[in-house]
């Protein structure tokens, strides 16, 4: 069945306190969604991040990130005041998420929602079981971990476990049952997080569903150096007897750069993973299917082939590539789990044995528009050439928005971009060569129907699925962009504004939905 989506992340979302989380915008978006005819919500990473604030450099993959937490919620179940709500209010600037802000409010106003919560069941389960062990019943051993690392980095002034003590730093027994004690408050308060956390993502999940929403989530193929996931099993990367990587992720230079792409993510042992058939992996799995409905797998080249750069180089000029696991790895995600709704990211280089490894999976892979148009070279990501098992985007959250895109295009690759959907009646005075500022109207409202231009394209098209990020249905400029692959300093901070996403955009969005039939008719009958 041909169907549609919206990419936001959570982040994205219109909130009071700065970011966007479980709240009632989150659930007022999904009504949006339902309204549109869309049948899919397509979210980012939503694990905990650090340094450079990026859901793909998470400090676990097996928690969720306790900024997306509802205060308001919290406030209903007595766990908090309205004051102490007012106290997180860091959203001055509805356009842009201040993570530093977020940082110094959040965590505080937490620790007030646990404190409460455990002074009420003192009062009221004196004799029962203790809180943090009704909170280790709802969480996996490897969320658990990742609570007692967080605990134990906030004891070392968040410094990463590379350079904490040397005993706790290869969790030697006797300095593991130490801190386990000396932090159990700290490492509860962290528990309450992630279980607060999965309570509210599921009741939002839950009430997708019950619109005929799905979840489309992600998983990055590596985990970060400073993570739970690292320090808890060393075994599953390449590193030293000291617990340093041998070599670390990226990708070789290329015509978009010069150096490379140098990641520092810390690369598995494959022939390990193997001889465990994977258990971590299907450990990972499992948890990402509690989260989504459907994966998109990020950088899935990095199974059949990963680029190994030594550990200490400044750039990824000096890499080789390795073998990765190759189908074995997804056959067994098939033995344990059947059959899984996964999106290959296969975008970039491919090799003939990416190809084939992706044809014998069957998964869909990823069809983005923005990589079709240049002028005199073959593209296999125009919509001609597209199967139908394939998802295809406008653009992801690593790319322009279509309007900043279309402004960044030489003369030549525009005319080419009009000669193929057609749309010179709309090249009035030449406005769309000019970088001209935003606040010309004229300007802004041809940028906006070439957006829509494009996806209508996108929906036209064979792909079972498409998936169009909110920024193009509001045709928004580079100001909105999510992400600048490789740049450090700027990046997840967009969001959507209050009231931006109105009702004449989402009866746009369901009539062209329904016209190119990836909105059912009986859906149709049910929104009326």
């Amino acid at each position: 069945m041909r169907t549609c989506g919206v990419l936001l992340p959570v982040a994205s979302l219109p909130s009071k306190y700065g970011i966007g989380t479980f709240s009632k915008e989150a659930y007022e978006f999904i009504d949006q969604l339902w309204k549109a005819g869309q049948n899919y919500w397509q979210i980012l990473p939503l694990g905990p991040t650090g340094y450079g604030d990026s859901p793909y450099q998470s400090f676990s993959a097996f928690a969720g990130n306790p900024y997306f937490i509802d205060l308001d919620q919290l406030k209903e179940e007595g766990l908090l005041t309205e004051e102490e709500c007012q106290e997180a209010d860091c959203g001055q600037n509805p356009e842009e998420i201040s993570y530093e802000a977020v940082y110094q409010t959040r965590f505080q106003v937490l620790r007030k929602a646990y404190d409460r919560l455990k002074r009420l069941e003192k009062e009221e389960n004196e004799a029962g079981k203790s809180l943090k062990e009704k909170f280790e019943e709802e969480l996996s051993p490897e969320t658990i971990d990742y609570c007692f690392y967080a605990a134990v980095k906030k004891a070392f002034g968040e410094k990463s476990w590379s350079q904490w003590d040397e005993d706790i730093k290869l969790r030697k027994p006797e300095a593991v049952a130490r801190y386990q004690k000396e932090l159990e408050d700290e490492i509860c308060f962290y528990e309450f997080q992630q279980v607060t956390f999965l309570k509210q993502w599921k009741a939002l999940k839950e009430y997708a569903h019950s619109k005929d929403i799905q979840i489309i989530g992600d998983i990055p193929i590596y985990v970060a150096f400073d993570s739970a996931d690292s320090w808890a099993h060393p075994e599953l990367f390449q590193f030293d007897e000291e617990c340093q990587p041998v070599a670390v992720a990226g990708c070789p230079p290329d015509a978009f750069s010069a150096t490379g792409q140098l990641w520092g993510n810390p690369l598995y042992r494959w022939d390990y993973h193997k001889k465990t058939g994977f258990s971590w992996w299907m450990k990972r799995i499992r948890f990402s299917f509690e989260l989504y409905d459907m994966v998109r797998v990020d950088h899935f080249r990095g199974f059949d082939q990963y680029y190994a750069i030594p550990f200490g180089e400044t750039t990824a000029i000096h890499g080789a590539w390795e073998d990765g696991p190759g189908i074995a790895i997804f056959e067994k995600i098939k033995e344990v789990f059947g059959k899984v709704n996964i999106i290959a990211e296969d975008l970039g280089f491919l090799t003939p044995s990416v190809l084939k490894l992706l044809e014998d999976t069957g998964f869909p892979g990823m069809k983005v528009l923005e990589f079709a148009f240049q002028a005199g070279e073959e593209s296999s990501y125009l919509p001609y050439l597209y199967k139908q098992n394939c998802v295809v985007y406008t653009g992801t959250h690593d790319n322009d928005t279509v309007v900043g895109w279309y402004r960044s295009l030489s003369p030549e690759d525009k005319k080419f971009v009009n000669d193929y959907m057609g749309i010179h009646d709309l090249d009035k005075e030449n406005l769309y060569t000019s970088c001209a500022a935003p606040e010309v109207t004229e300007k802004t409202r041809w940028e906006k129907e070439l957006s829509w231009e494009v996806i209508r394209l996108a929906l036209a098209s064979t792909a079972d699925l498409a998936v169009i990020p909110m920024q193009d249905y509001l045709g928004l400029g580079t100001e909105a962009r999510i992400n600048m692959p490789s740049t450090l300093g700027g990046n997840w901070t967009w969001r959507m504004e209050k009231g931006q996403f109105d009702e004449e955009t989402v009866k746009r969005l369901k009539r062209m939905t329904w016209l190119y039939e990836r909105f059912p008719r009986e859906v149709e009958k049910k929104i009326k």
